[in-house]
C-alpha cells in the first residue's frame, strides 16, 4: 500500500474499485443478454431493406463498443488492485511521487500526479476547475 493513503483511504478506494468492477461486470452482462435477444435477426429479417440491414448492423456495433468499454475499464481496475497489492498505488508512474488522496477518491483509476497529466488530462482539469469557480 502507498504510504500515503491512511488504512481508512486505502479501504475506500479498494471498496470504490470493488463496487465499480461489479458494476461494470452487470453492464457487461445486461449488453450480452440484450444482444442474445436476436435484436439483430429480428430487425433483418422483419425489414430487407438496405439501410435497416445497415441500422442492426449498427446496434451490434454500438454493443460491442459497449462491451469493449467496460472491458477496458475493467482492465484499469485490475491494474489499480495490482498496484495496491504491491505498495505502488497512489504513487505517480512517472516520479513515484504520491498522488493527491483527494483526488484519487474522486477517481481510484488515476496514476499520474499533476505535474505529470497529459496535455488532454490537464485541459481537462483546467475546464473543471474553470466550471468549479462559476458555481
Amino acid at each position: 500500500m502507498s504510504h500515503t493513503l491512511h488504512a481508512d483511504h486505502q479501504e475506500e478506494l479498494r471498496n470504490s474499485l470493488k463496487a465499480r468492477a461489479r458494476q461494470l461486470r452487470e453492464e457487461i452482462r445486461q449488453t450480452l443478454v440484450k444482444s442474445d435477444s436476436e435484436q439483430y435477426t429480428m430487425i433483418a429479417d422483419q425489414v430487407r431493406d438496405l439501410e435497416d440491414d445497415s441500422f442492426a448492423d449498427l446496434m451490434v456495433d454500438v454493443n460491442l463498443a459497449e462491451i469493449d468499454r467496460d472491458l477496458q475499464e475493467l482492465r484499469l481496475i485490475d491494474a489499480a488492485f495490482l498496484r495496491l497489492s504491491d505498495g505502488t498505488y497512489g504513487r505517480c508512474e512517472t516520479c513515484g511521487d504520491p498522488i493527491e488522496t483527494d483526488r484519487l477518491l474522486a477517481d481510484p483509476l488515476l496514476r499520474f500526479c499533476l505535474d505529470h497529466l497529459t496535455a488532454d488530462q490537464q485541459a481537462a482539469l483546467e475546464r473543471d476547475l474553470q466550471l468549479a469557480a462559476r458555481v
